[in-house]
């Protein structure tokens, strides 16, 4: 069983602390975590950091960290140039990168990206072929709807051979099939239920059966608050993932309460399938963290 662990990302402007983040980079590897997470926002009110540039710190500040985006929206990305700045992050970690990637669903603000809704999936899966050419070929040659190429190279190639581990996200059928034919693993979103959650499973598991895969990991991110005053854990959490996404309704979607209470969440998470999770505390994050690798953590799995 693997822990990850969320990486501070939300700041108001100015307060950004180094030194703070350093130590708690520091501590995650102390406290045994197995890696440590991004989430990408790019337009929204909650300050929120870039994935790319924080994962290229804690690069910096870290020996055995592993460190992961889940997800990059990728359709609104120009692979070419992700797959460049993936590349170098992965040299600059040694081979320590893991990339999620999603779709993001039709309701995004493509305008604001100089692209159309239309053709989203086949953005989705042209734009990752490319980058994974890029990463393995001498030389490319595309000739796809969306970019072409002719005998070009990106060098140098990724620390990891054939390229980071790329992780799917995700919820609809369509998506999972997608995920057991295009990716290295899935990772369950943050949003989902576990209930949800262990649907996915089920279908992933199947269609992994079917196609003869065995080597594919499942993770999900869990919002979790530990405190001894079990509705207070609730409300914070509550109040976090309002602000995160911008509206209330997802209060049954997290893992919140007293010390006892999180352990059985983040059990049935487990018993749901998954081998990775990831621990998204929303405030006092050093602090929580603490908690979660002295409370949680050594009485699952």
């Amino acid at each position: 069983m693997r822990f990850g662990i969320s990486l501070p990302q939300f700041f108001a402007d100015g307060e950004f602390d180094p030194a703070g983040f350093r130590a708690f980079l520091r501590r995650a590897e102390e406290l045994g975590f197995d890696s440590g997470w991004t989430q990408e926002q790019v337009l929204g009110s909650m300050p929120h950091l870039s994935p790319i540039e924080t994962m290229t710190y804690a690069a910096a500040c870290t020996e055995q960290l592993r460190l992961g985006c889940a997800v990059f929206v990728s359709p609104l990305h120009n692979p070419v140039h992700l797959a460049k700045q993936l590349g170098t992050l992965d040299q600059l970690s040694r081979g320590r990168l893991d990339v999620g990637i999603g779709t993001g669903g039709k309701g995004r603000a493509f305008g604001a990206f100089g692209i159309e809704a239309e053709g989203l999936v086949s953005r989705f899966t042209e734009g990752l072929r490319l980058m994974r050419e890029l990463w393995t070929q001498p030389e490319v040659t595309f000739d796809g709807r969306f970019w072409q190429l002719e005998n070009a190279s990106m060098e140098p190639k990724p620390f990891q051979k054939p390229g980071p581990p790329v992780w799917f996200g995700g919820s609809h059928p369509n998506a999972l099939a997608r995920a057991i034919r295009l990716g290295d693993g899935f990772f369950g979103a943050g949003s989902s239920t576990t209930a949800k959650f262990a649907e996915q499973v089920k279908l992933l598991r199947a269609g992994l059966a079917e196609a003869g895969r065995q080597d594919f990991p499942i993770a999900k991110r869990v919002y979790i608050a530990v405190d001894d005053d079990a509705a207070r854990a609730q409300t914070r959490i509550a109040d976090g993932l309002a602000a995160l996404y911008g509206k209330r309704g997802f209060e049954d979607v997290a893992v919140a309460g007293t010390a006892k209470d999180c352990v059985d969440g983040v059990r049935e998470v487990i018993d749901a399938g998954a081998e990775l999770v990831l621990f998204t505390p929303l405030f006092d994050q050093a602090e929580q963290m603490e908690r979660l690798a002295a409370e949680i953590m050594p009485q699952l799995p």
